[in-house]
Order: C-alpha cells, then structure tokens, then sequence
C-alpha cells in the first residue's frame, strides 16, 4: 500500500545532506531505515530554525506515526535535497510531509514520506493546542 502526500502543502524548509558511505547496506544502497533519519534531521533543522525544539519541563512536538515510500534507490555519492513540507494543521496536531531528490538530478523524486506531530504539555503527558506563533507557520 502506498501512502499518498497530499498536493496542498505549505514548503516550510529545505536541506541538503550528503550520503554517507556507512549509509549504504550490503546491497550497495542507502539502507531503508537511514531514509527516516533524513526525514528527522530536516524536521529537527525546520523545528530549531522555528524556535519549536521540545521543552521536557514545557511542551513541544512529537511525533506519532511515520511513513515512507521508497521510489528509486540511493546511492553512495552524492547530496540529497530534503523538502519539508506542513499541511492539515488541527487543533492540537498537523502533518508534516518530506521529498528527497540528489541535488544531481533535480526534481527526480526518489522518496517521500511524512509523520503526524502533536504538540504535547510534557509535565501533563498529553496533548495541548498549537501555539498560536505555530499555527501562523504553518496555516
């Protein structure tokens, strides 16, 4: 089954990270589980970028649920341009989305994905309405 991201999104933040060569498997391509960790470091870069980084004695994002379609492979050499993206901000949550093309090869699509955030009251464990500098971000 493949996930689908929505064609309305808001572009919030772009990155280019370099493949590593410990990132590949024994099979000579970026290992399935390293396509999640480009998604986090964009997220984390866009959320310090925002002033959004989570706050133990406070609140902040976190994370609820996570997806991946993998379209072409990566490989050892070469940079990736990670897009982030928000859309279908609620009351308490919105999705973010990502892409990730090589720089060498723009507009090529090799993955994309994205992951439901909640903004949480930490002390409280539970969820809490978006900050009102937050949803101007991302409506």
């Amino acid at each position: 089954m493949r996930f689908t991201v929505p064609e309305e999104k808001k572009l919030t933040h772009e990155l280019v990270i370099p493949i590593r060569w410990g990132d590949m498997d024994a099979m000579g391509h970026v290992n399935n589980t390293v396509y999640f960790r480009y998604f986090e470091i964009v997220r984390i870069e866009w959320f310090e970028r925002i002033g959004g980084q989570p706050n133990p004695d406070g609140e902040g994002p976190v994370i609820v649920n996570a997806f991946c379609n993998f379209i072409r492979q990566l490989e050892f050499p070469g940079d990736i341009l990670a897009k982030h993206y928000v859309t279908n901000a609620g009351r308490t949550s919105f999705d973010t989305y990502m892409t990730l093309e090589r720089t060498d090869a723009p507009g090529v699509v090799y993955a994309e994905g994205g992951a439901k955030t909640v903004w949480v009251d930490f002390p409280k464990q539970k969820s809490t309405p978006l900050p009102d500098w937050l949803r101007t971000l991302i409506v």
